[in-house]
């Protein structure tokens, strides 16, 4: 029998807002609960990193240290720090370019991250733009993928379709949705509401017929169930995300307003706490590790600056999961092909799409 590949994932542990013990506690944890299967890699100056390690017991033997001398720092401008290359970022994607890792995990400078992404590794064959993918708690406790959420500002119709077709393949692939309901955010159902961008979406995205487009939605339907795949442009996308990293605070902030209003509040938030709890932790970031690029030619999730270890060790098993589901070869299959490599009983092809929207970025 043929003995299968240790997956390799690199993680970047330079240049975060919590400094590094705590995201080499996030690595060493994931590489303890996954097991050998996967090798860990933790990039970064060798010397602090061990010494970060001598806080650990029993440390896993799937562990490894990749040297990078400098940092980019959160402050640092993102055009810059890309043509750099002794840095923790530039080594960690230089590891993948050579195929000595099999994805990239970072809390560092999302634009640096992002930026050298797109550098060193390229996008995957007819994609247009990557996107940012984010998940979304929702009223069925399923999780709604919402892309883009920062990658591009600005969108033309063919980058808000790819949007949905690649939200559409990770959807299916990472969730087990057979298929996955696809809507376009904007400002009303009615197929009228939105500008120019979004009606020419529209009809991009509804002349798939493979694609389980469900039509315009609100941002309520985010939250609401309504679909799993949301798709709107970067800044709009951005806006959404940075809102919904508030509400977390605010409800532990409310709740704890409330519990000190008098007796019968807190008799009441002690019977509550349970569910408190849970509501709050659907909007934790840290439950859901990070945010895949998706449509670059490689695996990398852009963590949180402030990332806990229980956000890392989520963001390295949805790196190895991507790893393992081949998101990105069904990403390629589809949109170059038109085959069916998704897993999900019908075609994804660009069959139909005007050829006018198909210009290059």
């Amino acid at each position: 029998m043929t003995e299968k590949k240790q997956i390799a994932l690199a993680l970047d542990v330079m240049g975060t807002d919590k400094g590094p013990s705590e995201i080499i506690s996030g690595g060493v944890e994931a590489a303890r609960d996954i097991g050998t299967s996967v090798k860990i890699v933790l990039i970064g100056r060798r010397e602090i990193i061990e010494t970060c390690l001598k806080e650990h017991t029993d440390l896993p033997s799937n562990i490894e240290i990749g040297h990078a001398p400098e940092v980019v720092t959160m402050d640092d401008s993102p055009s810059e720090a890309v043509r750099r290359t002794d840095t923790s970022i530039a080594e960690a994607f230089r590891l993948h370019k050579e195929h000595l890792v099999d994805a990239v995990v970072s809390p560092g400078n999302t634009g640096a991250v992002m930026g050298t992404a797109m550098l060193r590794l390229g996008r995957l064959r007819e994609v247009k733009r990557p996107a940012i993918a984010s998940f979304f708690p929702s009223r069925d406790r399923k999780s709604t993928v919402v892309l883009d959420v920062g990658a591009n500002a600005v969108c033309k119709p063919i980058h808000m379709y790819q949007f949905g077709v690649m939200g559409s393949i990770f959807a299916a692939h990472m969730f087990g949705i057979k298929r996955p309901r696809v809507g376009l955010v904007t400002i009303g159902e009615e197929r009228s509401k939105g500008n120019d961008l979004i009606m020419e979406s529209y009809a991009l995205l509804e002349k798939n017929p493979a694609l389980n487009f469900v039509g315009n939605i609100e941002g309520r339907d985010i939250l609401g169930g309504t679909v799993e795949v949301a798709v709107t442009d970067g800044f709009v996308g951005n806006v959404v995300l940075k809102f919904a990293e508030s509400v977390e605070g605010f409800l532990s902030s409310s709740i704890q307003h409330q519990i000190s209003t008098n007796i019968f509040s807190r008799c009441g938030a002690l019977l509550m706490y349970p569910f408190l709890r849970r509501l709050r932790n659907s909007f934790d970031y840290s439950e859901y590790g990070g945010a895949p690029l998706l449509g670059i030619n490689g695996v990398c999730i852009i963590c949180h600056g402030g990332s806990s270890s229980k956000a890392i060790k989520t963001g390295l098993e949805v790196a190895m999961r991507m790893v393992k589901e081949q998101v990105n070869q069904h990403i390629e299959q589809v949109l170059t092909s038109g085959s069916d490599g998704v897993g999900l009983g019908v075609d994804f092809n660009m069959n139909g799409v005007d050829k006018n929207h198909k210009e290059a970025s």
